[in-house]
């Protein structure tokens, strides 16, 4: 391989791989283990919430455990038992099954929402989320390049969120509690695992060949113009 692709540290920036900065796919594959424990036990009790509702949450509790026995911190964990108590409160509330997706829904607009503005406000979430997790924090925001690549792959994220809703939105529209169950699980792991591979793939090929990666930061060079002294001499004119 090229050594320029390769930093001080022997790793390489364009064979990084996005899904090990952000933990590898675990977390996405535990965000799908509820949804799926809802559509499992909707379909066996015939349409059933409580009975969703209750092997969602019991799914969620299991999560939380091993989390807890491995040493890890079980906040996504929480947070989906949290949510998924929510969505089925509004679903009792309103008295209709297709309601209880209604907190996904609204989550994922908001997402979508988010990610874009962070994009056009030049604060694309994608870096600070993976600044936050490799300890460069916030300094990509001075290289360009970086600002650049972590914008574009942000899109791809933009674009997960803007899928969910469409096909939400579409089968609540229809009162298809089913379907919404079916695609509620269809739509986790998967489109997460794309949504990685492809933010992945358009954030290494956005960063210049040379650049030692995402790992360092590199603040733009000082222009000559605002450092007169910095100039090179030039021979004095012949008397």
């Amino acid at each position: 391989m090229d050594g320029a692709r390769f930093d001080a540290d022997g790793d390489p920036t364009r064979e990084e791989s996005l899904s090990r900065l952000l933990g590898g796919g675990r977390t996405a594959l535990e965000a799908s283990i509820p949804p799926i424990a809802f559509l499992a036990a909707w379909l066996a009790s015939g349409g059933a919430l409580s009975v969703a509702v209750g092997w969602s949450i019991a799914a969620s509790a299991a999560l939380v455990v091993v989390a807890l026995v491995q040493r890890r911190r079980p906040r996504a964990a929480l947070i989906g038992m949290l949510a998924t108590a929510v969505a089925a409160m509004v679903a009792y509330y309103t008295g209709d099954a297709r309601d209880f997706f209604l907190i996904q829904l609204l989550s994922n607009a908001a997402s979508a929402l988010a990610w874009a503005i962070s994009i056009l406000v030049r604060w694309p979430l994608l870096g600070v989320i993976v600044g936050g997790l490799i300890g460069t924090r916030t300094r990509w925001r001075r290289d360009p390049a970086l600002l650049r690549a972590y914008a574009r792959a942000s899109w791809i994220w933009v674009l997960q969120y803007v899928v969910r809703v469409v096909v939400f939105t579409a089968l609540w529209w229809l009162d298809e509690p089913t379907w919404l169950a079916v695609m509620r699980a269809a739509l986790t792991y998967p489109l997460v695992i794309a949504c990685v591979a492809a933010s992945g793939w358009v954030l290494f090929a956005a960063i210049p060949k040379g650049h030692p990666g995402v790992r360092k930061p590199q603040a733009p060079e000082e222009g000559r113009a605002a450092h007169p002294s910095a100039a090179p001499d030039t021979p004095a004119d012949p008397a």
